[in-house]
């Protein structure tokens, strides 16, 4: 695949991201700038830029109110929602209400903006993008984004929208532990038929798949998880178990200050991280709160106690998949494991135990194996024929039961859990009164009798039907699922053409077509304010790599006035004694090297290297004349200049 066509496969995670592209028959992760194969999922804001990825989660320590993170726990969600405000209360930074929505908001360039989880998530997809461009040497725009199986129709619909605000045609959203089935299938011969689970947990989400490989045919049996789930709680356990601790020592409560928050989560995600693959790990952070230098341990006996009711969790959405798939626990030929998470000993030893001890299977990398996976499914879909994956095809499910309100607020169940995708489903309904001239739709998501306990995706009405007693008139109420998933409704009434469709995304806050194209152009504000830094950045270090050259030519210098002091004239040379004729005029040469341009040099070197400690946010302008500046005072020397 060449220019345009060129594909990708982005699995956007709470906690860290990845890209993969697939070329001449393979995939290949796409490291960012630093060289790490997946980016954080950062953003930040400064008086002066806009940060996104490692660069965000460095100054994090600094700039906790404005650096965004865990953004994937908001998007297509609804401000009162109970995770949310739980999540609320942990994080640095400042999330407010507006149209039962979640905003983030900041401080950008000296003044306050409210940012959507989707235009943040945009800014992470488009740094993996930008990261894509430079790598492949060519532009990017197709994509297939992952998300948690167990997403629901708002939440895929909002990942859509962030990709197009990021400037992505994307192709497809597809379920992440299905994208690492295919990344799975790719590394092993497979012989016949094939159940295999896939358990998925990542920093933010839990999900598990039972998908039956035969002949390259990948189909999804089940699935199940928790979107809230993942290895962020297990780092909010230590958190208070650290928290408690430091108030129990010094009676003071560090939980009031967040910075010290910020400071002492980065510390536990770092110990968690640790705690996988040693029994120890120590917290040491100074002037942590109130001048306090806090130290302090915890061994993985003490991590998994403390996460003990988070881990059996796990094992709930596994039990679930298997009773739905109608498999017993002998029926599974492999258990992949994906996603950081799963690198906890714990973890691996209780799915291992619920299998009777069954080798887990480590073949794919945790971190990447999504990200691979939906590069293949792109490549898939943009019809290429590399021999390792020409016959490939791919039949999802839906995660969640999709209805409609009845009477007496029951959840009626159109499409149930499981079916695969796409699919089309039509009921009828019928007037409930004489005369009824509009009727009233409440669309819902979730496995509940009752609509309360469910998801609302959203209400519409069907107005201007032919009046006649109750019950003669026929209404037929079409879902149709498309390939991501995403639920399209349409309600007509029989014999006449009234007709009316459903946008889930127009209802309860969603965000518009306008909205978007208006997101679209505010992303494109941000690339060039991107590529002004970049091109900022790459004026000083081209200053400073000058400035430096010119401090070792200078450093030599220095030892060839000992070695060689005839090069140097300290005074002018006697004239001569006999008459000479003159010489003939010639164009002004480039000034020679003597003692006197020499110190005038050091002088300049040092001076500027201080300067450029003292305005590291100068404009591109301003390093440019410096570097004139200095060409001017070092003309001298030629080789140089």
């Amino acid at each position: 695949m060449m220019g345009y066509n060129i594909s990708i496969g982005i699995d956007l995670g709470t906690t860290y991201s990845c890209i993969a592209a697939w070329r001449n028959g393979y995939v290949e992760v796409i490291a960012n700038e630093q060289g790490h194969r997946t980016t954080p999922s950062y953003v930040a804001f400064t008086p002066t830029e806009r940060l996104v990825g490692d660069e965000a989660l460095y100054k994090g320590g600094i700039n906790y109110k404005n650096t965004i993170y865990n953004i994937k726990r908001l998007i297509g969600r609804d401000f009162w929602d109970e995770d949310v405000q739980s999540d609320i209360d942990l994080w640095s930074f400042n999330v407010i209400e507006k149209l039962e929505k979640p905003y983030v908001r900041v401080e950008y360039k000296n003044e306050f903006k409210e940012f959507t989880p989707e235009e943040i998530s945009s800014m992470i997809l488009t740094k993996l993008k930008d990261n894509a461009q430079d790598y492949l040497g060519e532009e990017v725009k197709d994509a297939v984004i992952t998300v948690p199986a167990y997403f629901n129709d708002a939440q895929r619909r909002a990942t859509r929208d962030a990709g197009r605000i990021a400037g992505l045609n994307v192709l497809q959203i597809i379920n992440e532990p299905t994208a690492a089935a295919l990344a799975y299938s790719l590394n092993e011969t497979k012989k016949g038929k094939e159940n295999v689970l896939i358990v998925d947990l990542g920093g933010g989400t839990f999900d598990v798949s039972l998908l039956t490989i035969n002949n390259n045919i990948f189909t999804v049996k089940a699935t199940a998880g928790d979107t809230h789930l993942g290895g962020e709680d297990f780092t909010n356990r230590l958190v208070d178990y650290f928290v408690e601790e430091f108030k129990r020592k010094y009676d003071k409560d560090l939980s009031t200050n967040p910075r010290s928050l910020y400071r002492i989560r980065k510390a536990c995600d770092r110990a968690k991280c640790i705690l996988s693959f040693s029994d120890y790990a120590s917290i040491e952070i100074e002037y942590l709160f109130d001048g306090i230098d806090f130290y302090s341990s915890i061994t993985r006996a003490q991590f998994e106690e403390l996460n003990s009711d988070l881990f059996e969790k796990i094992l709930e959405p596994i039990e679930r998949v298997l009773s739905d798939a109608d498999l017993d626990k002998s029926d599974i030929d492999e258990i992949v494991l994906v996603g950081g998470s799963t690198r906890i000993p714990k973890i691996q030893k209780l799915v291992s135990s619920y299998f009777d001890g069954k080798k887990l299977r480590k073949t794919v990398n945790p971190d990447e194996a999504v990200a691979c996976g939906a590069a293949i499914q792109a490549a898939c879909l943009l019809g290429d024929f590399s021999e390792t994956i020409k016959n490939l095809k791919l039949q999802d499910v839906i995660p969640l039961s999709l209805g409609v309100r009845i009477r007496g607020d029951i959840m009626h169940k159109i499409i149930k859990r499981n079916s695969p995708i796409p699919t089309s489903k039509t009921i009828k309904c019928r007037t409930y009164r004489d005369n009824q001239s509009s009727m009233k739709f409440r669309i819902c998501q979730g496995e509940r009798t009752l609509v309360k306990d469910n998801i609302t995706l959203g209400e519409f009405s069907l107005n201007g039907i032919t009046l006649a007693p109750r019950g003669e008139v026929k209404i037929y109420l079409n879902y149709d699922i498309d390939q991501n998933g995403i639920l399209h409704i349409t309600a007509s009434e029989k014999g006449t053409k009234l007709s009316k469709k459903i946008t889930i995304s127009d209802c309860k806050g969603g965000l518009y077509q306008k909205d978007i194209e208006k997101l679209i152009k505010e992303a494109e504000s941000y690339k060039e304010d991107d590529k002004r830094k970049k091109e900022r950045i790459k004026t000083l270090n081209s200053l400073e790599n000058y400035l430096y050259d010119l401090r070792n030519y200078l450093k030599t210098t220095e030892l060839n006035h000992f070695l060689y002091p005839n090069l140097y004239q300290t005074t002018p040379p006697t004239p001569p004694t006999t008459p000479t004729i003159p010489p003939t005029p010639t164009t002004p040469t480039t000034p020679t090297m003597n003692l006197e341009n020499e110190i005038k040099l050091i002088k300049t070197v040092n001076s500027m290297i201080n300067w450029i400690h003292e305005h590291h946010n100068a404009s591109k302008e301003d390093y440019e004349d410096k570097i004139k500046e200095l060409k001017e005072v070092a003309k001298f020397i030629k080789k140089l200049c």
